[in-house]
């Protein structure tokens, strides 16, 4: 009779289940080598593209300078602080260095912290720029592999066509961003929400609150997402971590936005609150909003609206389209990063569910037999996109000889850099900025900063560089005016002073 229950037990609907699982599971489990593969490819070109780009002076003191200065003070154990972010500080500001935590709240830097400290150069901050970018890449790739067990290389495909998607391509392209920390939680968190872990879900979601103030919108919405699936799946606890995550994340946005950025912000208020929501970006500049909404449905195919993952790209879309700077609303910038792993997440779901691309001769994809081909249709259609605007893209540049060679210009601005003493108070025009931050204390080039105390002792420029607009031929003619100021070098338009007295 002991024996008996155990039977009944196994012949149960759900025990029977229980029993096969580790039978089922076992064909859906395909290897990790394509996804992991594709990903360490990625990984090495993203990193020579980068660290390469940087070594050719084509990185900035914005943003690259401004991040290397606040991951180099988390790794000295202060908070971050920029003395370059100085140049556009608020009316008034006249610390030497401006709080950064008072510019944007990006708690998750102080990640590189410790990473700084062992390896104190800023191109730190590249490589794990590209190792980030990596492992969403390698996550989306396995999502794709475990819900779509039908398509043969789905792993590989996906994988490849979110590397070098557009949005992936322009932060890559652009110096460093915190943002490139939301990728690998959002990633995580569509899987998990795929997989219906939902709770799991949940904290991999509520990490983005420490990444930018803007992603606690993003935050919320998926909270909400989860609630609904997890009504629809009687999952009580997972319906009340949903709400708490949506509930959770709007307060925790408010209190930073109206507490904690105001509380470290030299004139006490949130810089960015006046570019959202006037009648100029909300109304303005829809060629060019079109225009990003295209590229975004081109990299899946369309399939993105077919998944309500879709709804985790609205809060993004909306603060860049309501925004009053009109370069937030073009296809071309670092913060379309944070789109791609949703929108390849939610390609995966649209797939999954039967869903079809909206192209001719694509129509009947899957219809018709298991072929290979068929089978694996909807994910050409992004990955093809990928490859035909890869020519467009920063990392096509390693394909070109002249990326490799050291121009006159560059030499020239490498040999003045290298002449600028360690320790010393330097202002440097803005490609020069970042390749000084790991050793001096840097300002940007700018007119009336030589006068200011604590005193400059170095000033290195570039004529030609255009940013902010007249700083350098400001900073250059006040220093010429001084005869308290000596030229050490000149050439190619790289000109370096020092203070004589």
């Amino acid at each position: 009779m002991a024996k008996l229950p155990r039977m009944l037990m196994i012949t149960t609907p759900q025990a029977t289940h229980t029993a096969e699982a580790p039978a089922l599971r076992r064909p859906e489990a395909p290897s990790r080598t394509g996804p992991a593969l594709v990903a360490a490819v990625l990984f090495v070109l993203h990193c020579a593209f980068a660290l390469r780009n940087h070594a050719r002076f084509r990185t900035t003191g914005y943003d690259l300078g401004i991040f290397g200065q606040a991951v180099r003070s988390w790794a000295e154990g202060r908070l971050p602080a920029s003395e370059i972010r100085t140049a556009t500080a608020p009316a008034g500001f006249g610390g030497e260095a401006l709080p950064l935590l008072g510019d944007h709240f990006h708690p998750v830097l102080a990640l590189l912290g410790p990473v700084y400290r062992l390896v104190p150069h800023v191109e730190v901050l590249l490589v794990a720029q590209a190792a980030l970018v990596a492992v969403a890449v390698y996550v989306t790739g396995r999502t794709a592999q475990a819900h779509l067990p039908g398509r043969p290389f789905a792993g590989p495909l996906v994988g490849v066509a979110c590397g070098l998607a557009w949005g992936t391509q322009t932060l890559i392209g652009f110096d460093f961003h915190e943002v490139a920390f939301a990728l690998p939680p959002l990633a995580l968190a569509c899987r998990a929400y795929l997989d219906g872990r939902l709770r799991v879900a949940v904290w991999w979601a509520a990490a983005l609150l420490l990444v930018k103030e803007d992603l606690g919108a993003t935050a919320a919405v998926f909270g909400l997402l989860v609630a609904h699936r997890a009504r629809g799946l009687g999952d009580r606890r997972g319906r009340r971590a949903g709400w708490l995550l949506a509930g959770g994340s709007v307060l925790a946005a408010a209190l930073v936005l109206k507490v904690v950025i105001p509380g470290f912000a030299p004139d006490g208020r949130y810089l960015y609150a006046e570019q959202v929501g006037g009648a100029y970006g909300l109304l303005d500049g829809w060629p060019v909003k079109a225009l990003t909404v295209l590229a975004l449905l081109a990299v899946t195919g369309g399939l993105v609206v077919r998944s309500p993952l879709a709804w985790l790209l609205l809060p993004t879309l909306a603060w860049r389209f309501t925004s009053s700077v009109p370069s937030h609303w073009e296809p071309g910038l670092h913060y379309s990063a944070v789109l791609v792993p949703v929108a390849f997440a939610a390609l995966v779901d649209a797939v999954r569910r039967g869903a079809r691309p909206p192209v001719p001769g694509l129509r009947g994809a899957g219809r018709q037999g298991p072929g290979p081909l068929r089978a694996g249709a909807p994910l050409l259609v992004p990955l093809g996109v990928a490859l035909l605007l890869l020519p467009l893209q920063p990392t096509a540049q390693l394909a070109t000889p002249g990326f490799w060679r050291e121009s006159p210009r560059e030499a020239a601005a490498r040999a003045a850099v290298e002449l600028v003493p360690d320790g010393v108070r330097v202002a440097a025009s803005n490609t020069l900025a970042p390749h000084l931050t790991d050793r001096a204390v840097v300002r940007l080039a700018a007119p009336g900063l030589l006068d200011r105390d604590p005193a400059v002792e170095w000033l290195v420029a570039d004529r030609l560089d255009g940013f902010p607009a007249g700083a350098v031929d400001g900073a250059l003619r006040e220093a010429a005016a001084d005869p308290g100021w000596r030229v050490v070098r000149e050439e190619a338009g790289i000109v370096l002073l020092t203070r004589v007295r």
